[in-house]
């Protein structure tokens, strides 16, 4: 059962990473200096599945953790 659980989370951790990479950027430390002002957007289309789909992983991964530390 531990190695299955070793498993799902190697995998969901890789899937998070590039879950996370893959998001849009954002202006970051140029907007200190006169970049562009609108922080607050609203997601939309494949960018909001995007986001959805990285809160799921996250979920998955962090259950999968609490589980092998239980198990263990």
């Amino acid at each position: 059962m531990i190695q299955v659980l070793t498993i799902i989370q190697a995998v969901s951790g890789l899937l998070l990473i590039v879950c996370i990479l893959l998001q849009q950027r954002g202006t970051g430390l140029s907007g200190a200096f006169g970049g562009e002002g609108n922080v607050y957007r609203a997601k939309r289309g494949v960018e909001k599945i995007l986001f959805m789909v990285t809160i799921g992983v996250a979920i998955i991964f962090f259950a999968s953790s609490l589980a092998r530390i239980f198990l263990a």
